[in-house]
């Protein structure tokens, strides 16, 4: 599929997830499989783009393109600006977000905030889309169903945004009330795509091949965006492909290729972030990657103690090395209880 000027490889997209799809992982996901990739929202508020973490979040040494930031906040004018100032540092197109749900975004009216103000969302998006469509760079949003059950509008924003100039749209199948709690529905993503001439990416509890099949099929949808399923799941993208092309499944990566893709993430990570903050921000990859196999738990609790890379790299060779033993490929992960949804939060938050 097109996207202004760019061709997309394949209709798999990687969520953007703050705290979470950092260079070293949008890099990752690619690698394996997936089209495309959004960046950790960028802050509009100009007094914090010098800051360390928002000067990592603009850093995109070496990824390859189309390179794609969201940027988040209330104020139109701040959000022009924000776009011409990534646009500057190498991006190609700009995602405005409307969909975080986290109160901390939330409660300043920014993220799936915006939808309940329909008159400054559309400002937002008429200011943003006059800043970069003279640099034929193209606009792209993502959002909620609307702001609870009650108030579900996104089929009356989506058409406006439409007429504003926005050229995909993403939109994820729950309210901003629901959080990451239920399931999603995909009703309004079908409604959305019947009104709608440019793309629409589906989005929410996208978690296995068959649950992609089934949205495609149900929705119409032009894409599909994964999120939280690729958490510790990179080649999810490369096991959906497969099975959308062909309709058989992918035998499970072996024990040994998933230890070399962590190992190899985790040196891009450090790379970024450094020994001090690498350690500990690598943690959660880490978490994730072990979560529900057997002795991950443990694994996991040991993992935190350790504050430096060679002893964090060497014990996650040395643990896959031990799962090799017994298994040749990864193991169906068992289903654990976790906090997706506060972790979800919280990333968004950060």
């Amino acid at each position: 599929m097109h996207l202004g000027p760019h061709l997309l490889p394949n209709r798999l997209f990687v969520a953007p997830m703050a705290g979470v799809t950092d260079r070293p992982f949008r890099q990752l996901c690619r690698r394996l499989g997936a089209g495309y990739a959004v960046s950790e929202m960028v802050t509009s508020r100009k007094e914090l783009w010098g800051s360390l973490k928002t000067s990592r979040r603009a850093d995109h040494t070496g990824e390859p393109g189309p390179i794609a930031v969201q940027i988040a906040g209330t104020d139109a004018a701040m959000m022009a600006e924000a776009a011409a100032y990534n646009i500057d540092r190498g991006a190609q197109i700009i995602d405005i977000n409307m969909g975080c749900p986290a109160k901390k975004v939330c409660n300043k009216w920014a993220g799936s905030a915006l939808m309940r103000n329909e008159a400054l969302a559309l400002e937002i998006v008429d200011a943003v889309v006059a800043v970069c469509a003279p640099r034929g760079v193209p606009v792209t949003l993502k959002m909620r169903t609307g702001w609870s059950a009650d108030e579900r509008n996104a089929l009356h924003l989506a058409r406006l945004f439409e007429s504003a100039g926005i050229a995909m749209l993403t939109i994820h199948g729950r309210t901003r009330e629901q959080g990451y709690k239920g399931l999603a529905e995909y009703d309004t993503i079908a409604a959305v795509k019947t009104a709608l001439t440019i793309p629409v990416v589906a989005n929410g509890d996208i978690d296995s091949p068959e649950k992609a099949r089934d949205v495609l099929a149900y929705t119409g949808a032009d894409a599909l965006m994964i999120g939280r399923a690729a958490q510790g799941r990179p080649w999810i993208f490369r096991e959906v492909a497969h099975f959308l092309a062909t309709g058989e499944h992918l035998p499970a990566p072996s024990v040994a290729e998933a230890r070399d893709v962590l190992t190899e993430h985790l040196h891009d990570h450090y790379g970024l972030y450094g020994e001090l903050s690498g350690v500990r921000s690598a943690r959660k990859h880490i978490g994730w990657a072990v979560r529900g196999l057997p002795g991950g738990e443990a694994f996991r609790q040991h993992m935190n103690t350790l504050e430096c890379c060679d002893q964090q790299l060497q014990a996650l060779r040395d643990w896959f090395d031990e799962l090799g033993q017994t298994f040749e490929r990864l193991p169906p992960a068992a289903a654990a209880a976790n906090d997706d949804e506060a972790q979800a939060d919280e990333a968004c938050a950060a």
